[in-house]
């Protein structure tokens, strides 16, 4: 399935929200890999959506998730970090910080739009289209189980876990 089918079957769906089938989707990622959500089932998934590689916050978020990797694979999931940056520049960022889990390039926003995260933003009176930071936990059987929107970076890996934990 291509991305760009999958992204515009699930723009017409409903709302992303607890409880709901996790929209489904192969995008290429760091490495010259893809990966599919189906794929995964029987594991757990963090899907992480963020703006940009190599920016302040969304260091802080990788490298949170880096830290505490071995809390999250003792729990058989698997974390997928998404943005809009290139294979390219996800390969950079991954190896500047060491990072032991997927990126992927939803490089068209078609699976940030599927998930609800692909939204006007406004910086110095300029509105734009952006990545809003966010967070889906989807379970081993692809159903999303918990959604953070417009993530602050303190503390969120810890409040993932501890949901994760709760499963």
């Amino acid at each position: 399935m291509s991305e760009a089918n999958n992204a515009s079957e699930a723009t017409n769906a409903a709302p992303i929200e607890v409880g709901t089938p996790a929209p489904d989707f192969t995008m290429p990622t760091d490495g010259g890999g893809s990966v599919t959500l189906s794929a995964l089932r029987g594991k757990p998934v963090i899907l992480y959506f963020y703006p940009k590689d190599d920016t302040s916050g969304c260091t802080s978020e990788a490298c949170g998730f880096r830290d505490q990797l071995p809390d999250f694979s003792g729990l058989d999931a698997v974390i997928i970090g998404v943005s809009k940056d290139s294979v390219a520049s996800h390969d950079k960022f991954k190896a500047k910080y060491e990072l032991p889990f997927t990126l992927a390039s939803d490089k068209e926003a078609g699976v940030a739009e599927a998930y609800g995260v692909w939204v006007e933003k406004s910086m110095y009176g300029r509105k734009y289209m952006g990545l809003d930071r966010a967070t889906f936990l989807i379970d081993k059987d692809g159903i999303v189980r918990n959604v953070w929107r417009k993530v602050k970076v303190t503390g969120h890996v810890a409040a993932v876990l501890k949901a994760l934990q709760a499963l």
